[in-house]
């Protein structure tokens, strides 16, 4: 039996178009375990050992869009040609094991490494500016608007092809620096044209990709957005200082058809702006009134916890009671967990039980292999 002060966590959820058993998701995480971008019979049963566990929402690793420079390993997963079949088998484990599921659709832009093999490796990469990182050398010319037009086509397509293969909602990866966030970020987009510009005037190409997945997909199909603050290249970096600049931002972005937020900070817990205890998901649904996912080292103790830097091993957080009061307040809708549900399939099930004691910690070496 749940414990009391857990019982939020274990409410149904119902809002952006999507129906849910609870409040827990399990957060897109890559694991390169895809040869050729195809996800495997071991992608498959990896996903279904979490959906059998109780996690109510399967979020995929980022698969990449049609784009010719989408993606940075042959590693990753594509959500276009043959791999559809492998994520069509996905999808049915998913649901046979009674979880819903949806793709994270992806462009990594300026994140492409030339240590990574990937494809079209002697193409530039696609960025507003051609930066990878503030102040830095410029390590491809911008992209033109022909092209930006054409990859909101390849978002549109991908998102479109997870609703006929039967997906219960799409995620964008619009975060952590990649290329929806490099328009976002001012230290990345320098443009002088009308996808450049001030905050606002910077949401152009986040607004122009969501109208498009959202003529292609339909009025009722759910569209989840994940957006950070923080980006890989700069973990201090924020969009907006302040609530009225983060308002003026999302709003936009909203309006274009975003049915839910999923929002990621390193840590779930930290305040996002000063005067207040709301965390990041906690402001966006203030601000836009749509239902939110919150994220970020849930389930995790030790070094995390304490502000260290994340090693090889943290010790399994059982303070869950604040996530439970978040949802109870209000605070956020669904929780998304990460690498907790890397190390421990079964961390929901054992939560909903009460076994908090037997909960895993965090194993960096799980990595390795699709446990």
């Amino acid at each position: 039996m749940t414990h009391a002060s857990l019982a939020s966590l274990f409410t149904p959820f119902n809002g952006g178009g999507l129906s849910l058993k609870n409040r827990f998701a399990m957060a897109p995480m890559t694991r390169w375990k895809s040869p050729d971008q195809f996800p495997g019979p071991d992608v498959a049963a990896y996903y279904r050992r979490r959906a059998e566990n109780d996690v109510a929402l399967i979020i995929t690793e980022g698969t990449t869009i049609d784009h010719s420079v989408a993606s940075q390993s042959t590693r990753i997963p594509a959500f276009h040609g043959r791999a559809l079949d492998g994520w069509r088998r996905v999808a049915d484990e998913v649901h046979a094991a009674g979880a819903k599921i949806a793709p994270q659709i992806w462009h990594v832009g300026a994140m492409r490494s030339p240590k990574d093999e990937y494809p079209n490796a002697d193409l530039p990469s696609a960025t507003p500016s051609g930066y990878y990182k503030p102040g830095g050398k410029q390590i491809a010319p911008p992209i033109g608007k022909a092209e930006i037009q054409g990859i909101a086509d390849s978002y549109a397509r991908a998102a479109e092809t997870a609703r006929t293969l039967g997906f219960d909602a799409v995620e964008v990866h619009g975060a952590h620096g990649y290329l929806i966030d490099q328009f976002l970020w001012e230290g990345l987009n320098q443009r002088d044209d009308e996808y450049g510009g001030d905050d606002v005037a910077r949401t152009r190409f986040a607004v122009e990709v969501v109208k498009a997945i959202r003529a292609a997909i339909g009025p009722d199909f759910p569209l989840i957005l994940r957006i950070s603050q923080w980006k890989q290249q700069d973990y201090t970096a924020k969009l907006a200082a302040t609530p009225e600049a983060f308002a003026a931002i999302l709003k936009p972005i909203a309006e274009a058809g975003v049915d839910i937020f999923h929002c990621s900070q390193r840590r779930w817990w930290e305040p996002e702006f000063p005067g207040s205890d709301l965390n990041c998901a906690g402001w966006v649904k203030q601000l836009t009134g749509k239902p939110v996912i919150t994220v970020g080292s849930v389930g995790l103790a030790g070094a995390l916890a304490l502000g260290a830097e994340l090693g090889a091993h943290a010790e399994a957080s059982t303070d869950i009671a604040p996530l439970a009061h978040g949802v109870e307040h209000g605070d956020f809708d669904i929780v998304a967990v990460g690498r907790a549900l890397i190390s421990d399939p079964e961390w929901v099930r054992k939560v909903k039980q009460g076994r908090l004691d037997e909960l895993r910690p965090y194993d960096k070496s799980k990595l390795e292999t699709l446990y």
